[in-house]
């Protein structure tokens, strides 16, 4: 009987061995050879999948966003807004090894999409994203505000939480650290 296998597990698979190759010795190390090495594939067998490096490392990325998304959708409910929107955007940061994985891959391919613009492309879907989720977290929290008033408080978000995450990941800050200042920016926005 012929072997079923199932192929966007084998991709996700390929993507999680970029994560550990970025994550061990950063993005530059990414390759074709590196990413068959890690997952224990031939090279051949890799570029079934994945005919450049480029479309690697697009696909790569774009699972972070699918993860993320995934969880944020698996959340329960809570019993007050506020709390909603803190555990939303908390999953959003890198205050736990697998979410500091991802966010060391979404700002690895800041860089990469300054040169290049198919990297660039999947960069701004995710930038994209989370601005929309922004977005959504001030207008449920703040349906009183004027749209101009929620998009600017919407880029403010974006920016506290984009610099809590870079200063996680450079270590300045701790994830307990980057969660109290999240906290003390979305006292600002309760109504």
């Amino acid at each position: 009987m012929p072997k079923i296998v199932d192929h966007e597990e084998r991709r996700r698979e390929l993507a999680g061995a970029v994560w550990r190759v970025i994550t061990r010795d950063g993005v530059a190390a990414v390759s074709i050879r590196a990413v068959a090495a890690e997952s224990g594939w031939s090279s051949g067998a890799l570029r079934h999948y994945f005919a450049t490096r480029d479309e690697l490392l697009a696909f790569a990325c774009e699972q972070v966003l699918t993860r993320v998304t995934e969880r944020i959708t698996g959340l329960g409910p809570a019993s007050e807004p506020i709390d909603a929107v803190r555990r939303l955007l908390l999953e959003t940061m890198p205050l736990d090894e697998e979410r500091h994985i991802e966010a060391s891959i979404t700002f690895a391919f800041l860089a990469l999409g300054l040169g290049d613009p198919a990297l660039a492309a999947v960069q701004r879907k995710i930038l994209i994203e989370m601005a929309g989720l922004c977005r959504d977290v001030v207008g449920y929290l703040r349906p009183d505000l004027t749209p101009e008033e929620q998009l600017s408080q919407a880029r403010r978000l974006n920016a506290v939480i984009d610099g809590l995450s870079v200063h996680v990941l450079a270590g300045h800050l701790t994830p307990t650290d980057a969660a109290a200042e999240l906290e003390a920016h979305l006292a600002t926005l309760a109504p």
